[in-house]
């Protein structure tokens, strides 16, 4: 049951229950058979018990690997590649089931025909761990509840459920598009839907109408990350104006603003009466001055910015790790989790403020890795402005011969890598369970924003995806009800 209200998107209405239940469950009792060993290890583990992965032990033969006869069924299997993913480093005992459980569905899979598939497709290696519980409402009665024999009147509260929250989030967009307006700067940079994409992170990561003042808040940060990131990509300015800008943000004075180009002047100072107020709202709520640090991430910001568009206008490809340590800065992943972490005013405690405010934690800086190199993978061109170097690009000249399935390939690996180190960091973390969820619910976004699942065409030598594309998927979300 907790599964199912899980996938269907309502869990944040019953989890005091659903704390209680897995509190229970981690105090004593045994799981026997391979499904339900492999639920309770999954929902414990995304709900921060670090349950041992050795409930797996007894599905293994003599030989120490799993018994190729178990004879459990497509949903065990499911159930044990999705409970693999919530690997960190050094489970070998995961690892062997993700291969396993991965190999058992391709093959079964591959003896059906196309009618009978599963969600699992063709099971992409990056696609079944993100997985949205937004997404999971519009079919309530999709393969994987099934088995759960869901109650058609928890179906019903689900579409009910969505269709309320839809109307939530219609009011908080029109109130974004009110702010953009006001603040005068969708015309100059001609992008009138930014808002709308910046609003897709907050309201597919933070559900329930308790979170409405933060999601605004978020897009509101996001669309700035947006617009600067034009400034310095596509709008044309030269690097002496885009290093002035980086200047300004950096020492965020007023008065050397005036020496700016107009349009980067209005943003700046947009940018800057925002970020002051949301100090001043921090402050009052929670009683922590955070304007400095603010300040200091948006520094960070802009100064990764100026070093990406050093390295475009003068034909330069960095190493891959000078590459990917920048980029990671300039993903604005860490900024905008920043902001959340003061808003949300819980946990703001020295030791936290240090982590945030001086080298980002693993917890913050793992979310902006798989975001780099997801948005990487997808694509090394950007329609505004042609060639723009990517990881694979970079590290493709650091290995001559390599083809791009190979390198991408590689790609791969780091995100599957990555994604150890944020379970592990997940499980271990001293930031407010709130906080941490969000966190690990913004890596379960990227594929979906990004369009990445981890297939790949050979014919075209690219990446490619089974998502539905951006525009679909906020069309479903915002504008499509569900009928009752």
């Amino acid at each position: 049951m907790i599964d199912a209200v899980q996938r269907l998107g309502i869990d944040y209405h019953f989890q005091e229950n659903i704390d209680a239940v897995l509190t229970k469950m981690a105090a004593g009792g045994s799981s026997h058979g391979l499904f339900e060993v492999s639920l309770n290890f999954r929902l414990m583990r995304q709900q921060g018990y670090r349950i041992p992965s050795d409930v797996f032990g007894k599905f293994k033969n003599g030989e120490g690997k799993f018994n190729p006869n178990l004879g459990q069924g497509v949903e065990a299997m499911m159930e044990l590649y999705e409970a693999s993913q919530w690997i960190t480093p050094g489970e070998s005992t995961l690892r062997e089931a993700r291969d396993f459980s991965s190999h058992w569905l391709r093959s079964w899979i591959a003896t059906r025909s196309p009618s009978r598939n599963l969600s699992v497709g063709s099971i992409p290696r990056l696609a079944i761990k993100d997985y949205l519980s937004s997404f999971a409402a519009r079919t309530p009665s999709n393969d994987k509840l099934k088995h759960q024999y869901v109650l058609e009147t928890l179906k019903d509260l689900a579409k009910l459920d969505f269709n309320m929250n839809q109307a939530t989030r219609q009011q908080e967009l029109l109130q974004i598009s009110k702010w953009w307006n006001e603040i005068g700067l969708a015309v100059n940079h001609g992008r009138d839907h930014l808002q709308v994409e910046a609003y897709l992170w907050p309201m597919s990561t933070l559900a329930g109408p308790g979170f409405s003042e933060y999601r605004i808040d978020l897009a509101k940060i996001t669309s700035f990350v947006y617009l600067i990131d034009d400034i310095f990509d596509i709008h044309g300015s030269s690097l002496d104006e885009l290093t002035l800008f980086t200047h300004v943000v950096t020492r965020w004075d007023i008065k050397m603003a005036e020496e700016l180009p107009d349009y980067m002047r209005k943003c700046f100072m947009a940018l800057y009466h925002m970020i002051n107020q949301i100090g001043y709202d921090v402050h009052k709520k929670h009683g922590y001055n955070s304007i400095h640090s603010l300040q200091r991430g948006w520094a960070k910001l802009v100064e990764a910015f100026l070093v990406e568009a050093k390295w475009m206008r003068n034909g330069t490809c960095p190493t891959s790790e000078n590459y990917l340590k920048n980029g990671i800065a300039s993903s604005g992943v860490q900024l905008v989790l920043l902001h959340f972490f003061f808003l949300l005013g819980q946990g703001i405690t020295k030791q936290n403020v240090s982590l945030v405010d001086g080298d980002d934690p693993p917890l913050i800086s793992s979310v902006a890795k798989i975001l780099r190199l997801s948005d990487d993978l997808s694509s090394t061109y950007d329609e505004h402005v042609g060639y723009d170097a990517s990881y694979v690009d970079c590290y493709m000249k650091e290995n001559p011969g390599l083809s791009v399935r190979e390198a991408s390939e590689h790609v791969m690996d780091m995100i599957e890598e990555t994604w150890e180190q944020l379970n592990h960091e997940s499980l271990a973390t001293k930031f407010p369970v709130v906080f941490a969820r969000a966190v690990v619910d913004s890596a379960r976004m990227v594929p979906f924003v990004y369009g990445n699942d981890g297939s790949f065409d050979d014919d075209n030598e690219k990446a490619t995806s089974s998502f539905p594309s951006l525009q679909d998927r906020i069309k479903s979300l915002l504008f499509e009800s569900i009928p009752i």
